[in-house]
């Protein structure tokens, strides 16, 4: 949406005159996603993870149709809409998928792999909008064409359709086919993923173990899936996960994705479709170090450090702001969205697109990846997609509030809305401190242990993880594990290599 949020096509096809229109428009679509998460649990924990994904890109499917077609706000926001519903099945599901076929050291760069495609989805999305822009007569001309919005949007149907037919390739989770008693199935996805097709390896064998012990204590409980949510312990966590979704979006992000010509337009430097560009370049280039340090340096430094850094910023491009900038006024055209503006101070504008860039950095390191990493970790089998589903709701609840309400308050409160994030990123500092304790190195079913133990988050955990000692008794023979095969239990050595589910099938 930034990317034609400059251009004349947009602004007078749809006659987007007044910041509230604006606001109503862009939020649709995580008005949207907040249904669409809160309906993701019900198909992902029903007919699997995969398919949960696979739904949602036709949907976005049809929904980048309506939008393409679109003749008005009214048929534009419906296309958004329905796109959103797939958006908030996908950013639901993907990271509970992704968590649950990963091994415990690399999860973290794993389940950031996602945020790094959106980055990228992100970026050449923009760059899409910004060669459109050109058609027409460029995006100044008051007599541009319709194709500079309809092309990218049209567009947007390639990747959801490369995603419905990849995932077929790809195999259902091994936990999801636990939970529903087919641990053939589990056990054969487990050695493809993390044994070399082996199922006696004694890795494959040790997450077996794991995993059939928390299934089988969830279900010794036998507790519905809603009012487990509910209980102390684990109402703690729903909490947790929703914050961190909640402060991912109030730490102003949001403006800077949504909005970020806007910013450049009040920056006043150059052409604002092309240095909004370079801030989505760093939003891919900087996911990076996250990806491949995040198991290292762990989730709550992540957290901590990020919001740390993004309030400085804030403060300081408020600040800049404030001394230097003046009123301002423009009745039609891009500028018409903002009434505050850096005149004739190179030096001072110069220093407001920096610090931003340096937000946007910070984010993409830190919280960007972080957000969705861990929410996605800190659940039990039996409640992980309904938990996941809330706190991606309240992701998705903020990020409509914020997009519907940022153009106003860039109008009516101008800079003092860097100090507002710059605020909430000291307080979100506070919250994690207190409360988000590191899970770096545990597996899914640890995290009991880690929250439950009676330990402040501040904290260490201790290293290491039960996976690695149960690995290590099965490697040295102090520990045997059945298999389950319909009624029939079968043993499993790690030391009979050559044996694999097709004996066992044989056997049976």
């Amino acid at each position: 949406m930034s990317g034609v949020l400059g251009t004349y096509a947009y602004t007078n096809y749809f006659n987007v005159q007044g910041n509230y229109r604006q606001g109503a428009i862009t939020c649709a679509m995580p008005a949207g996603s907040l249904f669409g998460a809160l309906a993701s649990s019900f198909i992902a924990d029903r007919y699997s993870r995969r398919t949960a994904i696979q739904v949602a890109a036709l949907i976005w499917i049809a929904g980048s149709i309506i939008q393409t077609a679109s003749n008005g706000i009214g048929m534009l926001v419906a296309g958004r809409l329905v796109s959103g519903l797939g958006v908030g099945i996908e950013s639901a599901v993907v990271p509970i998928y992704q968590a649950e076929i990963a091994p415990p050291e690399i999860r973290g760069r794993v389940v950031s792999l996602q945020q790094w495609a959106i980055t990228w989805g992100i970026l050449i999305q923009y760059f899409i909008q910004y060669g459109a822009s050109f058609t027409g007569g460029g995006a100044s001309n008051p007599n541009q064409g319709t194709a500079a919005f309809r092309i990218p949007w049209g567009v947007q149907m390639v990747p959801a359709t490369i995603l419905f037919a990849g995932m077929f390739f790809f195999p259902r989770s091994p936990r999801w086919l636990a939970s529903k008693d087919r641990w053939e199935e589990s056990i054969e996805v487990l050695a493809a993923l993390h044994g070399g097709g082996d199922m006696n390896h004694p890795k494959v064998l040790a997450q077996y173990q794991e995993i059939e012990e928390a299934l089988t204590g969830e279900r010794v409980e036998g507790k519905p899936d809603w009012t487990l949510l509910t209980e102390p312990r684990m109402f703690r966590r729903v909490i947790l996960g929703m914050s961190i979704q909640m402060w991912s979006q109030l730490c102003g992000m949001n403006v800077m994705m949504y909005y970020i010509v806007y910013v450049m337009e009040a920056a006043n430097i150059g052409d604002p479709l092309l240095t909004s560009a370079i801030q989505y370049i760093l939003n891919v280039v900087l996911t990076l170090p996250a990806i491949l340090f995040l198991d290292k340096w762990g989730r709550r430094p992540s957290l901590l450090v990020g919001s740390f850094m993004m309030m400085v910023f804030l403060f300081i491009v408020g600040a800049l702001q404030a001394i230097y900038g003046q009123p301002f006024h423009a009745d039609s055209g891009p500028q018409s969205a903002i009434s505050w503006i850096l005149r004739d101070n190179r030096p001072v504008q110069l220093a407001v697109v920096v610090f931003t860039y340096l937000f946007v950095s910070t984010f993409s390191i830190t919280w960007g990846p972080t957000s969705w990493t861990y929410p996605a970790e800190i659940f039990p089998s039996q409640i992980r997609a309904k938990a996941v589903s809330l706190a991606t709701a309240s992701n998705w609840g903020w990020n409509c509030a914020l997009a519907f309400a940022v153009p106003p308050l860039l109008w009516n409160i101008n800079w003092r809305i860097y100090m507002l994030f710059a605020s909430f990123n000291g307080v979100a500092f506070i919250h994690m401190f207190l409360t988000a304790p590191e899970t770096k190195g545990k597996t899914l079913e640890e995290m009991d242990v880690v929250f439950d133990s009676g330990r402040p988050a501040w904290r260490s955990v201790p290293k290491g993880s039960r996976l690695t000692a149960l690995q290590k008794e099965i490697e040295e023979g102090n520990l045997k594990v059945a298999f389950h095969f319909g009624d029939i239990s079968i043993e499993l050595k790690p030391e009979a290599t050559a044996t694999n589910i097709e004996t066992v099938k044989e056997a049976v």
